[in-house]
Formats: C-alpha cells, sequence, structure tokens
C-alpha cells in the first residue's frame, strides 16, 4: 500500500547480512494505488486497530455473561468484515478516515475472545476445557499461517485491494454459517443428543452460586486474577511484537523477498497451532489420567509456554545472519508459546467458570457467569503491548542492525520471564469464593 520512496529514510535495510534471495526478475503488479505514509503514520494505521479493541473486551464479557455469546460474536464478526471490505475506499478518503475505519474494526473484534470463553463456559466439561480450548483458539494461530503467505500472494499476482475483499467476504460467510449452526448452550441446540447435553449439564452442575450481581471488589481484589492479567500481559508483549514486526526482521535484517518472507513469516505460527491442540490433549491426559492438579497443569504449561519462547528468542537474537537457525529459533519461540492455551489462557474458568443453559430456573439463578468477564479485563490489558509494543520495538531498530534486533528479542524475553514467575506463584487453580457465593453464605 505504501510507496517504497516514501518510506526509504524510515525502513533502513542493514548491509549486516548478505541478500539472501534472488532478486526477483519478473515485477509482479502494480496496479494497486501506493501512498506516501511516513512510518510514523503507518504505525498509527497499525495501532488504530487496538484503541477500538480494548474498549469492548469487559462490556463484551459482561454483555456476553448475561446474554450469551452468540450473536454478540457474530455480529462483532460480521461488523469487522463489512468495514474490512471498505478499507480500501477508507485509504482514499485519506489517513484519518482509514485509522477511524481500523479502529470500528477493532470493536467488532474486541468482543470475540470475550464471547468465546462465555460460551464454552456453558460447553465445555471441567476435564475437557484444555482439549476444547486450545482447539478452538488455535484457529487464531491457522488464520495467521493462511493470510500471511495467501496475502503476500495475492499483493504479488493481483494487488493488496484484493486482500481486504477477499478476507471481508470469507467474514460474512462465515457469519451466516455461525448464526445456522451454532447455539448458545447445549439446551437450545437443535441437533445435540440427549445423552451429550446431559453428559455437559451435569458435569456443570456443581459449579453453583448464589451471586445475584457482579462482585467486582473482590474480583478485582483477586490475586488469582492478576496472576493471569501479569502472564496474559507478557505473553502478548512478544505475540504482537513478533506478529506485527517478523516481516521487517525478515525483509530489512534476514533479507527475504516478499514471496519468501509471507511463507516464512507463517513458520512459527504454524508450530504454534500445532503445539496447541497437542498441548491441550496432554493437559486433560494429566488431569483425568493422571491426577495432575488443575494449579499444577496450569503452571507447568505456562512456564514452558513462557520461559522457552523467551530462551529461543534470545537465541535468535544472537545468532547473527545464520538465516536457517533464525528462522529455527523464531518457530520454535513461538512454537513453545502454544502450552499457554492450556496454561493461564484458560485459566479463568477453572477460577471462575461461568455456566448457563440449565431449565431448572433455581438451578439456573445460581450458576455464576464471570468467565467472560474475567477473560474481558485481562484482554484489556493484554491489548496494551499491541499498542506499544512494537512501537517501541520500532524505536529500537532505527538501523535495522541484528545488535538493535538483539535489544527487541531480549526485552520480550524478560518480559515473558516476569510474567511467567509471577503466574506460577500466585495463580490458583480452584473456583475462588467470591464467584460461588455471598459473603457470609456458604459455599455450594
Amino acid at each position: 500500500m505504501v510507496d517504497s520512496n516514501t518510506t526509504t529514510a524510515d525502513n533502513r535495510t542493514a548491509n549486516e547480512c548478505a541478500e539472501h534471495s534472488t532478486p526477483i526478475k519478473v515485477l509482479h503488479n502494480q496496479t494497486g494505488k501506493k501512498y506516501r505514509w511516513d512510518a510514523e503514520t503507518q504505525g498509527w494505521i497499525l495501532g488504530s486497530f487496538f484503541y477500538g479493541y480494548i474498549i469492548t473486551q469487559i462490556p463484551a464479557g459482561y454483555v456476553a455473561s448475561r446474554s450469551g455469546g452468540k450473536l454478540l460474536l457474530g455480529f462483532g464478526v460480521l461488523g469487522t468484515s463489512v468495514f474490512t471490505l471498505f478499507t480500501p475506499l477508507a485509504a482514499d478518503f485519506g489517513v484519518g478516515a482509514l485509522i477511524a475505519l481500523r479502529a470500528l474494526e477493532g470493536l467488532g473484534e474486541g468482543v470475540t475472545f470475550p464471547a468465546m470463553h462465555a460460551m464454552w463456559s456453558s460447553w465445555a466439561p471441567p476435564l475437557e476445557r484444555s482439549k476444547l480450548l486450545s482447539i478452538s483458539y488455535a484457529g487464531a494461530q491457522l488464520g495467521t499461517v493462511v493470510s500471511l503467505p495467501l496475502s503476500g500472494i495475492v499483493c504479488f499476482y493481483m494487488n493488496w485491494t484484493y486482500v481486504f475483499y477477499l478476507f471481508g467476504i470469507v467474514g460474512i460467510i462465515w457469519f451466516i454459517l455461525w448464526i445456522w449452526l451454532v447455539s448458545d448452550t447445549p439446551e437450545t441446540h437443535k441437533t445435540i443428543s440427549p445423552y451429550e447435553k446431559e453428559y455437559i449439564l451435569s458435569s456443570l452442575r456443581n459449579q453453583l452460586s448464589s451471586q445475584k450481581s457482579v462482585p467486582w471488589v473482590p474480583m478485582l481484589k483477586s490475586l488469582a486474577l492478576w496472576a493471569i492479567v501479569v502472564a496474559h500481559f507478557s505473553y502478548n508483549w512478544t505475540f504482537y511484537t513478533l506478529l506485527t514486526l517478523l516481516p521487517t526482521y525478515m525483509k530489512e535484517v534476514l533479507r527475504f523477498n516478499i514471496q519468501e518472507n509471507g511463507f516464512l513469516s507463517a513458520v512459527p505460527y504454524l508450530g504454534c497451532w500445532l503445539c496447541m491442540i497437542l498441548s491441550g490433549q496432554a493437559a486433560d491426559n494429566l488431569r483425568a489420567k493422571w491426577n495432575f492438579s488443575t494449579l499444577c497443569v496450569r503452571r507447568v504449561f505456562s512456564l514452558i509456554g513462557m520461559i522457552g519462547p523467551a530462551v529461543f528468542l534470545v537465541a535468535a537474537g544472537f545468532i547473527g545472519c545464520d538465516y536457517s537457525l533464525a528462522v529455527a529459533f523464531l518457530t520454535i519461540s513461538t512454537t513453545l508459546g502454544g502450552f499457554c492455551s492450556s496454561g493461564f489462557s484458560i485459566n479463568h474458568l477453572d477460577i471462575a467458570p461461568s455456566v448457563q443453559g440449565f431449565s431448572d430456573k433455581k438451578i439456573h439463578n445460581k450458576l455464576n457467569r464471570y468467565a467472560g468477564i474475567l477473560l474481558g479485563i485481562t484482554n484489556t490489558f493484554a491489548t496494551i503491548p499491541g499498542m506499544i509494543g512494537p512501537i517501541i520495538a520500532r524505536s529500537l531498530t532505527p538501523e535495522n542492525t541484528v545488535g538493535e534486533w538483539q535489544t527487541v528479542f531480549c526485552l520480550a524475553a524478560a518480559v515473558n520471564v516476569f510474567g511467567a514467575i509471577f503466574f506460577t506463584l500466585f495463580s490458583k487453580g480452584e473456583v475462588q469464593n467470591w464467584a460461588v457465593r455471598d459473603h457470609g453464605e456458604p459455599r455450594n
């Protein structure tokens, strides 16, 4: 989208590493309009998404806990998809219009994880949570695996506008299937078997509460909640830094061309996707068959998923221009991060599961509904790295040298290690008292 002549002074390619790729002799499609945006303007455009995204986290968790997540998630993605279709038009109107549009996209996308968490709390039996949620959340990684190389191919052979048209249309098709196939709870699902419905509901029936309102003060004073907040913030610092700047590192430092860049930037997320699915299976097996405590599993998987990436991230910064090792270490680092999907990422459901869908009104009124709200709280803090992490990383790499990127990787690793230690010290694996009772009442 950007006129390369505009950013020559801002996006400098260091000459420490030799040109790795054979220059492309056949020019790719050049019909897409180019814009004269400097590096600072690009930063505002990219960051504007998160300014919308952070606003809807807690409200989305609250609404999903009261009304269910199906329609909230569905219309959130639909809105984002429609705004995506209008991205080329907004870019033509100017930077201000594009920033406003991306902020609106963030508003719609911000409901995603709180709504998903609230829905899973009504569907996932306790001993299957790691497996089910990790498969579900792994879709975010799989989307990255598909979108990075596909976007590169579309830009190369067509032009950049078709990237937004393609993904916008896919989102609208998804919305239609979502409304048709999905239900908020097992009891309202049209094709679920009586056996499966009873199994799910009975497994969740003991998670009762007499709360009639959200216990905001005890909730915000809970050290177990803040352990998740710190871990989520720390993990996302590395995740968002790599997600937004890994293509830059591949291009400006390791000097891969646009086609190789798209595919190689996607490889780490393919590893993470596989790790999330396998770690979910492993975590549930450890709890169900080997009688490991929930707390032990959450802490161990979080440690692996945060300390491991930190080690290989630092290693990637200190191997210089060894292209193969750099890609391998970054892939291992991001892959190991997949363990967190069965660690702190679903710990919300352990400390405050939110269940809906019982036909027995007396039971239904006693069910707590806080997992979506907790996810909204933690994801609000975890969105901050998306705003400031890439900006800090960009300020640390004015010349795009290997040494500058070592600083970026070491900083991300240090944040990861701190989050892992904090979560290990203060996390909990059982339902907290504020989530299951009013003050002075016995726990059910």
